[in-house]
């Protein structure tokens, strides 16, 4: 059971294109934590491969995960608390998050596909092309029953949907 002294790590997670890297710096800021950007973590060949249009297998994408847990076990040590934009697609890479020595939320931030559609067609110089929605779509793992996520709609303006997970984490971690 994690202790109010750990350090925490808010994981803000979704599909492509739902404003993951948007919100987790607000939150960053907000909470004067360290911002890290799961993106930040894939290795060259898994940017690519998604670049061309390709999606990601658990093979691929396991050595992303190991590479984001070593750099939080990392910031644990220092007793830094981190926010994570992080896809959480998959239940047990979620698992895996929830091994390390914080004290943890996930803010799930979900929308419908046209919506994200739109908005992954409005960003540039991202390495996901709108083609990949429909993979990670089917890829995600729906966290209904895991009680540390809380569900945030992607569909009020942005300062709303932040807003709102700060209520969240306020209440939920105090």
């Amino acid at each position: 059971m994690p202790s109010a002294e750990q350090p925490v790590l808010i994981i803000v997670m979704g599909v492509s294109g739902t404003g993951k890297s948007s919100v987790a710096k607000a939150l960053a800021q907000h909470y004067r934590y360290r911002y890290l950007d799961g993106d930040d973590f894939h290795s060259a060949q898994a940017k690519k491969l998604m670049a061309e249009g390709t999606p990601l297998d658990d093979t691929l994408r396991a050595p992303w995960v190991d590479n984001i847990c070593t750099q939080l076990r990392q910031h644990a040590a220092s007793a830094t608390s981190c926010t994570l934009a992080f896809s959480g697609l998959r239940r047990d890479h979620r698992q895996r998050l929830r091994q390390l020595p914080f004290r943890q939320l996930f803010i799930h931030l979900n929308g419908d596909k046209p919506t994200i559609a739109q908005r992954m067609s409005k960003r540039q110089n991202h390495f996901m092309p709108t083609s990949l929605l429909d993979s990670q779509l089917a890829s995600l793992q729906a966290p209904n029953a895991e009680p540390d996520i809380i569900e945030v709609s992607i569909a009020p303006p942005l300062p709303e949907v932040i807003a709102s997970c700060i209520k969240h984490i306020d209440a939920t971690l105090g």
